[in-house]
């Protein structure tokens, strides 16, 4: 049994997972927990933020974030991806900064600059 909190929504709620039982999950309030509670046991994703160096911009630094979850097995990749960017201003909201590898997910702006 593999225990979790949901984090779905402010409620909190505490998950219980049976990986041998077809990752059957108990404990959750709402249905968006019991999808929760499955998909972390059988495949964790989590949508990063960060930022990335800007050259012309009032900010040393521009907000970015990947467009979608990824797997947490990508995470250190996708920040080391990161390092190898520079930006030069103007950017928008929503445009691609870079492709993580392997996972048709981009880093993304999150601030005009």
């Amino acid at each position: 049994m593999i225990e979790l909190i949901c984090i779905v929504c402010p409620q909190g709620c505490r998950l219980r997972v049976d990986p041998e039982n077809g990752c059957a999950v108990t404990g959750h309030g709402c249905p968006r927990g019991e999808v929760y509670g499955r998909k972390e046991v059988i495949a964790p994703t989590r949508v990063l933020t960060s930022i990335v160096r800007i050259e012309g911009a009032l900010h040393p630094c521009c907000p970015v974030k990947t467009a979608d979850a990824i797997p947490k097995e990508k995470i250190a990749d996708a920040m080391a991806l990161l390092r190898t960017v520079r930006l030069t201003a103007p950017v928008a909201i929503g445009d691609t900064v870079a492709e993580i590898d392997g996972t048709g997910v981009s880093w993304v702006v999150t601030k005009d600059m």
